[in-house]
């Protein structure tokens, strides 16, 4: 698990069979109160097929969800 600069909060970070998981993980976060931090994109500053989607959960804590694999 990550840690961010405050040692209260975590920043966990899930890795997604598929670009699908990454998109059902936004879907079910929001369901139970997450804040939606970045939708679900490519981000290709960390590498060309890096897919996530971040939020913050109701407790606090930001939460990510990525694959690895392309499209």
């Amino acid at each position: 698990m990550n840690r961010t600069s405050d040692p209260t909060r975590a920043a966990p970070v899930f890795t997604a069979p598929d670009r699908a998981a990454v998109r059902a993980f936004r879907d079910a976060a929001v369901a139970v109160g997450a804040e939606v931090l970045h939708e679900p994109r490519v981000w290709p500053e960390y590498h060309p097929t890096y897919y996530g989607a971040f939020v913050r959960d109701p407790d606090g804590n930001n939460v990510e969800a990525v694959c690895h694999k392309p499209e």
